[in-house]
């Protein structure tokens, strides 16, 4: 980290004076170490508050024994029993989806994910249904915590930058990503000080 934030505060002053501010940055473990749970996740969360999201993933770990079910297991579970834990028809056809690509590998292991770049990873993981580039790179950046990652289709790390820059309105994903080749190879801890900065401009903001 401590490299990442001296390449960071000399590529960007005003970044580097919010990181000052900040300090560092206390990263929990990752909640899935491997992909196919992470990716589970990720769908069950969509469009849901993260209460509600677990909840539903909750009772799928009842149905399953206590974990979330194995591909096999979970391709094996009836509509009814997916629909029973708060699931709508395209999330649970998502979650098969992902359960089937988990069991013929594209979804790899974590061990197999290490021997793959990011570009790799996003284009097998975007074939899956339900999963697009941004909960890919979501995954890179919080369960395999990848270093270089820049989610630059993200709100909040676009936000951050506007309020960071004192802009007026938030840089487009194209250029967002043309800015942020001087953050490489620690665009992930950018990310996370982008996303910081929009936090407390909402703080102030109430």
């Amino acid at each position: 980290m401590s490299k990442a934030i001296a390449h960071l505060s000399a590529a960007d002053p005003l970044l580097g004076g919010h990181i000052v501010r900040i300090g560092r940055i206390k990263r929990d473990p990752p909640q899935f170490s491997e992909p196919y749970p992470a990716l589970l996740s990720a769908v069950a969360h969509q469009q849901l508050h993260a209460r509600a999201a677990e909840a539903i993933l909750d009772r799928l770990r009842t149905l399953s024994g206590g974990d979330l079910p194995a591909p096999a297991a979970l391709l094996a579970l009836p509509e009814e029993a997916l629909r029973g834990c708060g699931f709508s028809a395209s999330k649970m056809a998502a979650l098969r989806d992902i359960a089937a690509k988990a069991a013929d590998g594209t979804i790899p292991t974590r061990a197999r994910a290490l021997r793959l770049s990011d570009a790799a990873l996003i284009e097998r993981l975007t074939t899956i249904r339900g999963v697009g580039r941004w909960t890919v790179e979501m995954l890179l950046i919080f369960t395999l915590r990848r270093p270089d990652v820049l989610p630059v289709d993200d709100f909040g790390v676009r936000e951050g930058f506007k309020r960071l820059h004192g802009l007026e309105a938030q840089p487009k994903p194209r250029e967002l990503a043309r800015i942020g080749e001087v953050w490489a190879p620690y665009r992930s801890t950018a990310a996370l000080y982008l996303w910081r900065a929009a936090d407390l401009a909402k703080l102030s903001a109430k």
